[in-house]
């Protein structure tokens, strides 16, 4: 059983490349955008396997954070109204602590000793999307997103060690928009989410972009 990761991060776009022969008002027809974050855990609990394992929180084992990451992101127009965004996302996070008691992780039984811990969620997305209103002041696209995680949590102590990987696919969708609020200053929506008896997603970031030239 894993339960939700809740990550709050603040990130700083360090590289971005747009490339356009079209007029200022379209948008680029290539985007290559690079970001550095600090990523905090507000909740990630974790039961594996899910009948005989403990839950315990990753996050009161090796703290909330801000942990480092880095994110790398792709976009072209394919047409008029088409885009095609690539992203990676990379997220490693590890730790040490002491659990308040014993532990039984993915087949082997862990004391309250100090632990090293890691968990991995990184990501891979391909998005297609599709231009639905052009206003003068706000785009919106709708469209969906593949999904690929890589997910992995370890556990080890003197004597003990365990992990459980997880490679998975979850459809998701999208939905983004871009406000033109004055010459140079565009605000950005970007939503990917899903929801299924299985579980929830929700990744949305809400952002101010300056654009000098």
């Amino acid at each position: 059983m894993r339960r939700p990761l809740l990550a709050l991060g603040a990130a700083c776009v360090v590289t971005a490349l747009a490339v356009s022969p079209a007029a200022a008002q379209d948008e680029p027809r290539i985007r290559l955008t690079f970001e550095s974050a600090g990523i905090w855990q507000n909740r990630n609990d974790v039961r594996i396997p899910p009948d005989t394992g403990t839950e315990f929180s990753i996050t009161d084992l090796i703290g909330a954070g801000p942990s480092s990451a880095v994110r790398a992101e792709f976009t072209t127009r394919l047409t008029k109204r088409q885009q095609l965004r690539l992203v990676y996302a990379p997220l490693r996070v590890t730790g040490s602590g002491v659990p308040v008691d014993r532990l039984e992780f993915a087949g082997r039984t862990f004391t309250a000793t100090p632990i090293d811990a890691e968990y991995q969620f990184s990501s891979y997305r391909a998005t297609y999307r599709f231009r639905i209103a052009d206003g003068d002041t706000w785009r919106w696209w709708i469209g969906f997103t593949a999904f690929v995680r890589d997910a992995r949590i370890a556990l080890e102590q003197s004597g003990a060690s365990a992990e459980d990987a997880d490679l998975g696919f979850v459809p998701l969708g999208h939905l983004a928009g871009t406000a033109r609020l004055s010459e140079r200053w565009r605000f950005d929506l970007d939503l990917d989410f899903a929801a299924a008896p299985q579980g929830r997603a929700l990744d949305l970031a809400a952002l101010m972009r300056y654009e000098p030239t």
